[in-house]
């Protein structure tokens, strides 16, 4: 077995590092357990898991197609709203 030795200053990097990721690790972790449907989801979030752009969901607002609440300038979405407004949209295909 090799033993590696590196400088303190190097070894605190890699432990804050690995700190940063553990932490980001936990949030993941505790945003996994809140049910999709009770989660709000904030523009940045709902561009992307609908694969839309930012000017597409601001004409579903404007349209009243998809209920948000505002907080200053930033929009969030509840995913309960969200799902409705898929199964809204669902178009069926015949004989599938």
């Amino acid at each position: 077995m090799d033993v590696i030795t590196i400088e303190s200053d190097a070894f605190e990097q890699i432990m804050d590092k690995l700190m940063g990721l553990e932490a980001r690790f936990l949030d993941l972790e505790n945003k996994a357990l809140i049910k999709l449907s009770e989660r709000w989801l904030d523009s940045d979030e709902l561009v992307e898991l609908l694969s839309i752009s930012k000017r597409t969901l601001q004409e579903y607002r404007v349209h009243g197609k998809l209920p948000f609440s505002q907080i200053g300038k930033k929009m969030y979405y509840k995913a309960s709203d969200v799902e409705k407004f898929l199964k809204k949209n669902y178009q069926s295909v015949p004989n599938f």
